[in-house]
């Protein structure tokens, strides 16, 4: 049986190394006699490479070719990934991919052509990285009904957010170092606006609950505003921020999909995850809770992702796995300020009774050094339309809003 793959980035070119390093037994798990790769696609030259031999410029030799029954794009983006990927599912090759991005917008459609062209189309790298998170999900838990799922699924912010609540480094520092340490793109708007996990959300949501969930329903909120005074303040709470995807399961059918810092008391297993390591805690109504947890990215770790879906795929090759979810439904994911949370504030303000006259009972925070008229507090639950009526009733200058979270 022969492959190619689309995109010799960081993730294609760990897919060819794998696939060459540990043949063999890759061989053996997939069931079929040989497992060759016949063409790489890339727009680059790469000379001296193993596979300098395979390197092609035309996608179209990959989709006329009959021979080549895999395909694995690890190009990224939408486009022309999603062109390429549709067509080869058209024309009958199982299709493996790590593009999130592809997955959360696109996802519905290319599982709806795998299935009527009877060909696999498979992603688990793409969410979580060398974690394995969608088949644990769709085969390990299949016999539980999922009621939620939370996660750190951005390595790049939680090394970010590590830095600034270990070694007291602002944002800014801890973002430039994150750029040096190679975590972080020249652009990291992906990561600390929140897309990246938006996105990976969505998939598991989709998964998780059965209904295509889109990333312009998911309200997505980044960590650019988080600064050292609520880091500090949020310590001397008993816990830390993280920027989480959650999505949960509503008593009427819809679900919630929101991504945001939140804050973690140290009590949680997600506390504790630090550094570029991503953790995914699922409940289930018959498990419980259990915790993924590994890193989220990486050349060798997600391109395990990648070839343990190639092996599927081949074992699979003419019995398609039943795998993948519905459309959407309108009004699917309700607006995030229907949901109910404990909220932090930071405010210019020494008025506490006041405060209190509007909230009821809030704990109020407190940190060395605090300017005299900052104040910090933390609310009962309620939701967040009740919130912030009366937040904005109280005219105070705020300069945080963070959400506290129950994982």
């Amino acid at each position: 049986m022969y492959m190619a793959i689309m995109g010799h980035g960081v993730v294609g070119s760990g897919v060819a190394e794998l696939l060459h390093k540990n043949y063999d037994s890759i061989v053996k798990r997939s069931t079929v006699d040989s497992l060759d790769l016949k063409y790489i696609l890339d727009l680059r030259d790469f000379p001296g490479d193993p596979n300098e031999d395979k390197f092609i410029k035309d996608f179209n030799i990959i989709l006329n070719d009959d021979d080549v029954k895999i395909v694995v794009e690890t190009m990224g983006g939408l486009h022309p990934a999603y062109e390429f990927v549709s067509s080869c599912l058209k024309a009958g090759k199982s299709v493996v991919t790590s593009n999130k991005e592809l997955v959360a917008e696109k996802g519905y459609e290319l599982l709806k052509i795998a299935h009527e062209k009877n060909v696999n189309f498979l992603f688990e790298a793409s969410v979580g990285g060398g974690i394995p998170i969608i088949r644990p999900i769709s085969q390990c838990l299949a016999a539980n009904e999922i009621d939620s799922i939370a996660g750190i699924l951005n390595g790049t912010t939680n090394f970010i957010l590590t830095k600034m609540i270990d070694d007291n480094m602002d944002f800014s520092d801890a973002l430039k170092l994150a750029q040096e340490l190679g975590y972080a793109e020249k652009d990291p708007t992906a990561d600390v606006d929140g897309h990246d996990t938006c996105r990976k959300i969505c998939i598991l949501a989709s998964l998780c609950f059965g209904n295509h969930v889109y990333p312009n329903s998911v309200y997505t909120e980044g960590i650019r505003n988080i600064t050292l005074a609520d880091v500090e303040y949020v310590e001397n709470w008993g816990g830390v921020i993280k920027l989480l995807g959650q999505s949960e399961k509503l008593a009427d059918g819809k679900i919630s999909a929101t991504v945001f810092p939140s804050i973690i008391s140290n009590k949680s297993p997600l506390a504790s995850v630090t550094d570029v390591f991503n953790a995914i805690l699922v409940t289930g109504n018959a498990v419980g809770e259990t915790l993924f947890y590994g890193k989220g990215a990486g050349k060798l770790p997600t391109a395990s992702a990648v070839v343990a879906d190639v092996i599927d795929s081949a074992k699979h090759f003419y019995k398609k796995k039943e795998f993948g979810w519905n459309d959407t439904v309108e009004n699917y994911v309700v607006d995030y300020k229907e949901l109910e949370n404990a909220m932090y504030v930071r405010a210019a303000s020494s008025d506490c009774e006041k405060i209190k006259e509007v909230f009821g009972e809030v704990k109020f925070l407190e940190r060395a050094s605090a300017p005299e008229n900052e104040i910090a507090f933390v609310t009962d639950v309620m939701k967040e339309s009740e919130f912030y009526n009366k937040l904005n009733s109280l005219a105070l200058e705020t300069l945080s809003v963070i959400r506290v979270s129950k994982y």
